[in-house]
């Protein structure tokens, strides 16, 4: 190769190396103009890590467009493009929707319809919820713990939180008729009053319609019932298996009237109190102190689930007692008694009388169910440290 050549050759290469640096923006007034304009596309008056960040992102928009970017910056473009879009559109839902998350029950992850209670910690929990933990532990003997952050929970512990029950009343629910969006504390008013679409009956079931539809066809559905228009034979079928069922609960409560009637008539508050047995698996059991009702000296005592090996297990839960006389007797003692909720309880129980002869010999009844209306109202009473009822005995004279 000539002298010249390789002149021209270095010069040549000594006239590209400047051109590539003008290119990629490194020097020149090219690179300058292009920098101003991703420091402004940046926003101006950012901070500085801001600023480098927007520019940052322009760079990544300017690589993904430009077939001429090395491969990896290409990808790199394309994934940060990817997550930005993520990003937008996470962030474009609607606030009550991620409030949701937020604000719903750490133990069924629904958002509470009533109370909601905290733990120590501040993690919430609807007031069904926080019954069920509280009534398992007594189950099993244990302390109640919060199942987020394993603090203590108790109805001396925790409290409730009013900001989250307003904030949770606040926000939309769909009304299972009409499927529109109404706020939760004016949901109920709705399906109970204005919904169109809410499920009515027909004015004629007193005699026997069993029509169930939406109330806007309850007009057009009562102008053309047949019910109206049968003879008094046909309805007297009818009304008579509607009496059946009626007849039995006025049974019930002329059965109280006269045992009100009584000459012997006693009541008390009982207070039954938690125990353990001594069994190498301990069993909870609840028994009163020692009562006096008609001069006579009584003792109530309870059991879970008909004292089943796990009742902690079970969803369903109830609870059965029995009466234990104590004192001797120098003839039989026949009486009928039943159980009612406190004075001071929400709990809700249906009243059931019992009989039963009292002798020296059979001094105690067997195990007959507490009416309790459902499992949850048999949580409420097993979550509370005592059980308070007021107890009813009537003594029948022959």
């Amino acid at each position: 190769m000539s002298g010249a050549e390789e002149a021209g050759g270095g010069a040549g290469r000594g006239a590209a190396a400047p051109v590539r640096r003008s290119g990629s923006g490194r020097s020149g007034p090219g690179g300058a103009q292009r920098r101003r304009r991703r420091w402004a596309a940046a926003g101006p008056g950012l901070p500085d890590e801001a600023g480098l960040a927007g520019a940052r992102q322009l760079q990544l928009q300017e690589a993904a467009g430009d077939p001429d970017a090395p491969p990896k910056k290409r990808l790199r473009a394309a994934e940060a493009a990817e997550a930005a879009a993520a990003a937008a559109a996470a962030g474009s839902g609607k606030l009550e929707e991620r409030l949701y998350s937020v604000l719903c029950c750490t133990v069924c992850l629904d958002l509470p319809k009533a109370s909601v209670y905290q733990c120590t910690n501040g993690h919430l929990m609807c007031a069904g919820c926080f019954i069920h933990l509280l009534a398992d532990a007594r189950l099993k003997e244990e302390q109640a713990t919060c199942p987020n952050c394993r603090c203590e929970i108790s109805k001396s512990l925790c409290c409730r939180n009013l900001a989250v029950e307003k904030a949770v009343s606040e926000l939309p629910s769909e009304c299972g008729f009409c499927l529109r969006q109404f706020p939760r504390s004016l949901l109920e008013r709705h399906q109970k009053e204005e919904c169109q679409d809410r499920v009515t009956q027909c004015k004629y079931k007193r005699i026997g319609c069993p029509w169930h539809g939406p109330f806007h066809e309850l007009t057009v559905h009562e102008a053309a019932c047949a019910h109206p228009t049968k003879t008094g034979s046909e309805l007297m079928e009818i009304l008579d298996g509607m009496d059946q069922s009626h007849r039995k609960e006025m049974q019930l409560y002329n059965s109280i009237f006269s045992l009100l009637s009584f000459e012997k008539i006693g009541y008390t508050e009982v207070q039954f109190r938690p125990y353990r047995t001594d069994d190498f698996i301990t069993r909870l059991y609840y028994e009163t102190p020692r009562f006096t009702v008609l001069n006579q000296t009584w003792v109530l005592k309870a059991r879970v689930n008909d004292s089943e090996r796990n009742p902690n297990l079970s969803c369903k839960r109830t609870l059965s007692f029995q009466l234990l006389l104590k004192s001797k007797v120098t003839a039989p003692l026949e009486c009928s008694f039943l159980l009612l909720k406190g004075p001071y309880d929400d709990v809700r129980i249906s009243p059931v009388i019992y009989h039963f002869v009292f002798t020296n010999e059979s001094n105690e009844t067997d195990y007959v169910p507490l009416p309790i209306i459902d499992s949850v109202e048999c949580n409420k009473l097993l979550a509370a440290k005592n059980i308070n009822l007021r107890l009813f005995l009537f003594q029948i004279q022959k």
